[in-house]
């Protein structure tokens, strides 16, 4: 019996928390192009990213063939503590929109950190510990990676610095305050910390920031500092291994209850809550097992999937990263001030990226002011504030809704709730108060980024 066929009751402890991360791209036909070295062009080795990564996660950032990777126990232990999370039955907003469709949401924001980052937070620094690490250096861009890493950096007893998107620095001082009481320190990007932070602020004074911005200062610091490592929540093959967990578990329950989602809906920034829940599902469309429909949504201010371009380019505005053939607006590309939160990173997953060139899963852009309308109905039905990049996943579960009321269609439609809003009560004001407009970059604004594209024979 070959490791795809085993089932997945072998890889559940007895409290159904799954005991492997299931690697996607172990099933995928096209694999995702390797990182290049942007000086020589050439796929990076293992002695190449290892000044930069753990060492093992460097092994499972270059690992396209083990299905399965066994999760140390004292990760699991750590996953005790707030997993399994809860596959949802949305009841009351099934009712409200009188729809023939039943709607399934996987909770991710029952742990302090408020959302799903704590799966993946949990291993990179239990990883770091293992290696023998100072501590760990990173970005984050609405706060939940960061308060996810600081969790997990003070539970292991390491070192935590997080450079922080300067608007979201601004906008969300409460979630800057417990990556804080958690005993990270945090500097709102770009900065005058670091020899990038000076060149970025030089280049755009006044910027707001973006990912991109901070992924380069927070590489600078690990590299720079020997006993630091760089550590990251989304894009990566490593982060999208460690958020399995999320469609393992959610695959789970669904054969306990005896009931497949037709449509899989999530929201899409980086990639790890999307590549997290879609993980176990997509790897049944790819054996030619079974069949979903599969919707990556993005905020319209960030289009990468649905506006950008398959082409290799830079992970981070400073230009100091590795090479990533992936769907991007270039690297250069500073998004809008929104409340998109940890969705506007300017490129997506290697990995998604090639599943959605190839056919595998459709995406689309919502703007925000439709993204808050869903939020608010949803937490006036169902009880919970939802987090605005888990909004983005809401307000598609809804339009598909209402399409199988006008239809007659009694589908199953499954979304990721990848955490609460408690900490985004500035959005929600702004959109209470009818101050909260919609932007959507032109075309001429996205061609300045695309401009900036490497010249890579890929």
């Amino acid at each position: 019996m070959s490791e795809h066929n085993i089932p997945y009751k072998t890889y559940l402890e007895e409290n159904e928390i799954p005991k492997a991360w299931y690697n996607l791209r172990a099933d995928m036909k096209v694999k995702p192009a390797p990182l290049l070295n942007p000086g020589t062009g050439k796929a990076l080795t293992a002695e190449e990213l290892t000044p930069i990564f753990c060492e093992e996660l460097v092994q499972q950032e270059l690992d396209n063939d083990t299905p399965y990777i066994a999760i140390p126990q004292e990760i699991l232990d750590f996953y005790k503590m707030y997993r399994p999370s809860p596959l949802v039955r949305a009841y009351c907003l099934e009712k409200v929109l009188d729809t023939p469709a039943k709607i399934y949401y996987k909770f991710e924001g029952n742990n302090t950190s408020g959302s799903h980052k704590l799966n993946s937070a949990i291993a990179q620094a239990y990883y770091a510990k293992k290696q023998g690490l100072k501590g760990v250096t990173t970005e984050t861009g609405a706060g939940q990676w960061g308060t996810a890493l600081s969790m997990a950096c003070a539970y292991l007893g390491l070192d935590c610095k997080v450079f922080m998107v300067k608007v979201s620095y601004e906008q969300k001082p409460f979630r800057r305050e417990v990556m804080r009481t958690y005993g990270a320190s945090v500097t709102p990007s770009p900065s005058t910390e670091t020899e990038v932070g000076k060149k970025i602020l030089a280049e755009h004074p006044g910027t707001t920031g973006s990912l991109g911005c901070a992924i380069s200062e927070a590489v600078e610091v690990a590299t720079k500092n020997p006993g630091y490592r760089y550590v990251l929540g989304s894009v990566l093959n490593q982060v999208l291994l460690h958020q399995s967990i999320i469609g393992l578990e959610t695959k789970a329950a669904f054969d306990k209850l005896g009931v497949k989602p037709d449509i899989i809906i999530g929201c899409a920034g980086g990639g790890s809550n999307l590549g997290g829940l879609i993980a176990p599902f997509m790897g049944q469309k790819l054996r030619g097992e079974e069949d979903y429909r599969i919707i990556a949504v993005e905020p319209a201010s960030c289009p990468s999937f649905t506006r950008g371009r398959f082409a290799y380019d830079f992970c981070d505005t400073g230009m100091i990263c590795p090479l990533a053939k992936m769907y991007t607006l270039g690297s250069g590309f500073i998004p809008s001030p929104n409340h998109a939160g940890g969705l506007r990173f300017h490129g997506m997953s290697t990995v998604l990226s090639q599943l959605y060139h190839d056919g595998y899963m459709e995406a689309r852009a919502v703007e925000q002011t439709s993204v808050f309308e869903a939020a608010e109905l949803f937490a006036r039905c169902e009880g919970l504030l939802p987090a605005p990049e888990s909004s983005h996943a809401i307000r598609a579960a809804i339009d598909e809704a209402l399409r199988c009321k006008e239809t007659g269609e009694e589908k199953n439609i499954l979304f990721g709730l990848t955490g609460t809003g408690y900490f985004d009560l500035k959005a929600y004001e702004q959109f209470n108060d009818g101050r909260m407009s919609d932007y959507i970059p032109t075309d001429e604004e996205l061609e300045k980024g695309f401009a900036g594209l490497p010249k890579i024979d890929a």
